[in-house]
């Protein structure tokens, strides 16, 4: 069987799904309307309560792949052999999304937890995970990438190589300034949300509009086409530069996990009666359960899961899916047609941070100029501010959840740890940034993401498998996830060849 309900009389009955974590309690969902304190889901209602954690995602996923590697690989070769490698990309993300956040929905239970009841148990899978995390995500590329694009807001100009301390100098400080977002507010989510939603639509708005005004028609068809096109990548492309974009298109491949919480802490189903992080200044102590709940199987339940699921679609589907797109072609339709003309120099990987800003700066004036400086720091500080305090999220949830030592070390308040951590991390991270260049850092970061999918979907399977008959995935998901395996895993095994032997497996 793959769930065993205990019962006793003085306890609520539980079901034990997998090992090594408690039994979940068994209570029924909540409807949504419950949740979001109306009287009824419309479209006013689910855009104002409703969809949010997407908004937070898509404040990582635009970032990296679609601002650097996206235009770094298109304005070098073009979309054809590119661009279904972004749509393939993206979509398998999604379906990865939407199968991790189905157990987080079911239970309330948070991925980084969750996976601690897969075999061989907590012991392994807490730290296996957070090693994944952390090694992905430390190097502070983001943050070194928004202080390259600060320094040439304030002075007009790219910094030389005697002027690379006081970049770094300044991301430190871009860092310092992330901690005050997370003090406030009643859930850290929220204010994330908030503050997300109103960079994010300045941020596409922009682009759509700057890019529909510049570029010809037909360099919107030609990306168009090449993502349902079929082609080996161009001869030349750099295949750690493809495994990066494949990784960042959407999010971070394999470590998509790491968002998922934010669906616990917006309330969907179970997660509004596990609870969630809350900020320093207006929140609460004990306001997260260390262990999750699970609905019972019956007719009642099934139509809210039901309803929980398609609000669920909606937010990743109708929000993330969409969003990832316009934020991933609008740059690299910019770039491509800045790099189209034969004497137009193509971007690389030590131009990359600020050619957009360069070309627009000489084709059309200095308010191009500013204004695409302006967009490439907004969308590096709004990924370096969700990854450092995904990192926190993650380590903070983990840790509270799996040893009740620390539990009571932290006298049932994780805040207690949750604010001294990133404080520490954004220590390491100024440190770390003194390591490599940033563009080396994220290619890093990015093939690991890859190598994390070669990982984690099998540990998705086994819980989803688990979960009531009204919330298990249905059998083609898992054919989903393995083509996740297949996808990505081929770009970190030639992406690791290529570090261990200077020339990767398959050549383009």
């Amino acid at each position: 069987m793959a769930a065993k309900v205990e019962s006793s009389n003085p306890t609520p009955p539980a079901i034990q799904i997998g090992r090594s974590r408690p039994p979940l309690e068994v209570e029924d969902l909540p409807t949504p309307e419950e949740v979001f304190k109306v009287r009824r889901i419309g479209l006013a209602e689910l855009i104002v309560f409703v969809i949010g954690p997407s908004l937070i995602a898509l404040g990582i996923s635009i970032g990296s792949g679609e601002w650097l590697f996206g235009p770094l690989n298109i304005g070098q070769f073009g979309f054809t052999g590119l661009g279904w490698v972004i749509l393939v990309s993206a979509v398998l993300q999604v379906f990865f999304n939407v199968e991790l956040a189905r157990f987080t929905v079911a239970t309330g239970e948070v991925p980084i937890v969750a996976f601690g009841r897969t075999p061989p148990g907590y012991l392994v899978w807490l730290p296996v995970a957070l090693l994944f995390l952390f090694l992905a995500f430390i190097l502070g590329g983001w943050a070194q990438s928004a202080g390259s694009s600060l320094f040439v807001l304030l002075t007009g100009r790219a910094n030389t190589p005697d002027e690379l301390e006081i970049v770094r100098l300044l991301s430190i400080g871009l860092l310092l300034t992330i901690f005050p977002f997370v003090l406030v507010g009643r859930r850290i989510e929220r204010t994330l949300e908030l503050v997300q939603g109103a960079l994010l639509i300045f941020v596409l708005i922009s682009l759509v509009l700057v890019t529909l005004t510049i570029v010809p028609l037909d360099f919107f068809g030609e990306a168009l086409v090449s993502l349902v096109t079929p082609a080996a990548p161009p001869r030349g492309t750099n295949p750690s530069l493809l495994g990066a974009l494949a990784g960042f298109t959407a999010m971070a491949a394999g470590l998509n996990f790491m968002f998922i919480s934010y669906y616990r802490d917006k309330g969907y189903g179970m997660g509004h009666k596990v609870g969630y992080l809350s900020g320093w200044l207006g929140g609460k102590p004990g306001s997260v359960s260390p262990v999750g709940k699970v609905f019972p199987e019956n007719e009642k339940n099934a139509a809210r899961w039901k309803r929980w699921f398609r609000l669920l679609l909606i937010d990743q589907w109708g929000v993330y899916f969409i969003g990832v797109m316009i934020g991933m072609l609008m740059p690299s339709i910019l770039v491509r047609y800045l790099a189209s003309p034969v004497a137009a120099p193509k971007p690389d990987a030590s131009s990359i941070l600020v050619y957009t800003a360069t070309q627009l700066g000489e084709k059309y004036g200095p308010i191009l100029f500013s204004w695409a400086l302006l967009i490439g720091f907004v969308i590096m500080y709004t990924t370096q501010m969700i990854v450092l305090e995904l990192l926190t999220r993650n380590a903070t949830d983990g840790l509270y959840s799996a040893s009740g030592r620390f539990r009571r070390w932290m006298r049932g308040d994780p805040r207690r740890f949750y604010y001294p951590l990133m404080l520490a991390l954004i220590v390491v991270i100024g440190v770390v940034i003194h390591v490599a260049p940033p563009i080396d850092q994220l290619v890093v970061s990015g093939n690991i993401s890859n190598f994390a999918a070669l990982i984690f979907p099998f540990v998705v399977m086994y819980l989803n498998r688990r979960l009531p008959r009204p919330a298990r995935s249905a059998w083609w998901s898992y054919l989903v996830l393995l083509a996740n395996v297949v996808f990505f895993g081929f770009f970190f095994v030639n992406f690791l060849v290529t570090l261990l032997t200077g020339q990767p497996l398959v050549t383009f």
